[in-house]
Parts: structure tokens; sequence; C-alpha cells
């Protein structure tokens, strides 16, 4: 599989920037081809077609069928972040989240 795009949604981007970075780190550390950036949850719809998973910060819950819904026509895959991952900041967790949402074991 290409590389996997995933995009991290929370209020501002602050706390999924800090989530995203260590995800990255270990994608990096397992050599695994993905790329993951923060954004605001208001900016999302800008960036349909730009991802293959989404995930919501777990403050956003209310928003979820509504993005998933935004996002079905792209095949993106959409869920929530568990909260201990993201209180946590948890980046190696959070890769396997997205690996299983692909379809991809770690």
């Amino acid at each position: 599989m290409s590389e996997i795009k995933a995009l991290l949604c929370c209020g501002a981007g602050f706390s999924s920037g800090f989530l995203a970075q260590k995800t990255r780190k270990a994608a990096k550390k397992r050599k695994v081809d993905v790329s993951v950036e923060a954004k605001s949850e208001s900016v999302v719809t800008e960036s349909l077609g730009q991802f293959d998973v989404l995930l919501i910060g777990p403050h956003y819950e209310s928003a979820l069928n509504r993005l998933t819904e935004q996002c079905a026509p792209f095949g993106a895959k959409v869920a929530l972040i568990p909260a201990d991952i993201y209180a946590a900041l948890d980046g190696d967790k959070l890769l396997d989240v997205i690996l299983g949402l692909v379809g991809q074991e770690s």
C-alpha cells in the first residue's frame, strides 16, 4: 500500500498537533509509510479527498456522524481518537489505530 495519509482534528489543532508529531515519530521508528497532519475541526471540509483516515478528538464526538457522512464519498475512514490515547498523547498507540482502520497490521 502507498503512503497512508491521516488527519487529526480537534478544536484549534494544538493538542492534535502534539499527538500528530508523536505519531509521525512512531511511524518513522517502525518504518511505516504514514503521514500525519493536525488541523482544526473547522477546516476539515477543505481537506476532503486529501486523507485516508480522519481521527477526531474525543471531545468532538458530536461531530462524528457529520464528518463520517462528509468523508464517505472520498473513502476516508473516520473514528474518534480513544480518550486514553488522546490524554496520554500516545503516538505509538494511535499509529496502531490508524493501521487498523486501513486494514494493515503494525
